[in-house]
């Protein structure tokens, strides 16, 4: 019996890892694959995390993981596939069997949505990218292109018109999906070009995205389209499949937790990308991890005092 069991050692587990220790829980790691980090591994650079700027990311997400196994944390690599209540204790179940804690923080993190086009995992992290908040400070002054007609996509393509000297946003069809406020703000702006009811056939380059070729829906028609870097914001999915059902989550399937972690299921804490949140980053995601750590501390305090009190 743990007192912590944590699923997921991106950020937001490992962070939480740190914090339990530090609290003096014994505490375990659910790991699905077997390097921690979670998307951070895939990111080449990151240049945004306080203290740490230009640091590969692979290189980030081992300094994470060594940090909580300084502190003693243990780690089991399995494949959750579901949470038991069991009133004073939770069961985790997973591939390699049943793991028993007095509380569990979900930290399955999210996976962004591909294309599944030629070049695009060749080229991730090196001009391919899933978050421009994150990345698009190294294209300051280049050619860029946003995939995406949504919310998240006009997003990104307002926030690179800051700094790139063009921006293409490619879209599938002749409208979008964003809120027209959004739409009225990126369309006003010089330097955002939209390509209408057009495709990504492929992305291009050797070492470094170069290129893109685009398909017309409408005609059929093949062109190249010379770009330095692709934002990719074709939507995102949270690891919560096996989950939702017994914890309740949003239309998207997001954890329905606040900044206080707490799920609907006592003594189960949403941290990081998984939960329903404004902003999804490396530094967002650390705090989470230390918010459902003080959230356990008092739902395990509260465990306690009630005990104490039917004896």
């Amino acid at each position: 019996m743990y007192d912590l069991i944590i699923i997921g050692s991106g950020p937001a587990g490992l962070s939480a890892a740190v914090y339990g220790r530090r609290a003096g829980f014994s505490t375990l790691v659910i790991e699905k694959n077997p390097m921690s980090g979670g998307q951070v591994l895939n990111t080449y650079e990151v240049d945004n995390y306080l203290g740490l700027p230009g640091i590969n990311g692979f290189d980030m997400g081992m300094k994470f993981r060594e940090h909580a196994e300084k502190m003693q944390a243990e780690f089991q690599e399995a494949d959750v596939t579901g949470i038991r209540d069991e009133g004073d204790h939770k069961t985790v179940m997973t591939n390699e069997g049943d793991y028993e804690g007095r509380a569990v923080i979900i930290a399955a993190g999210a996976v962004h949505s591909h294309l599944g086009v030629p070049g695009e995992e060749e080229l991730s992290g090196m001009g391919v990218s899933y978050c421009a908040t994150c990345d698009g400070a190294f294209f300051r002054g280049k050619t860029v292109a946003v995939v995406g007609g949504g919310d998240v996509a006009v997003e990104d393509a307002i926030f690179l018109a800051r700094g790139c000297e063009k921006v293409y946003l490619i879209h599938r069809r002749d409208s979008l999906r964003a809120a027209r406020s959004l739409q009225q703000t990126m369309l006003a702006l010089p330097n955002v070009e939209v390509i209408w009811d057009t495709v990504v056939e492929s992305i291009n380059g050797d070492g470094m995205v170069q290129d893109i070729t685009l398909r017309s829906k409408k005609t059929g028609e093949t062109k190249t389209l010379p770009v330095q870097g692709v934002f990719i914001a074709v939507g995102i999915r949270p690891n919560s499949e096996c989950f939702v059902g017994n914890i309740a989550a949003d239309e998207k399937g997001y954890l329905i937790a606040g900044e206080d972690c707490a799920t609907s299921m006592p003594g189960v804490f949403a941290a990081g990308d998984i939960r329903t949140k404004k902003l999804r980053q490396i530094v967002t995601a650390v705090a989470d991890g230390a918010n459902a750590v003080e959230g356990v501390q008092e739902y395990l305090i509260r465990q306690e005092q009630d005990a104490a009190g039917n004896t």
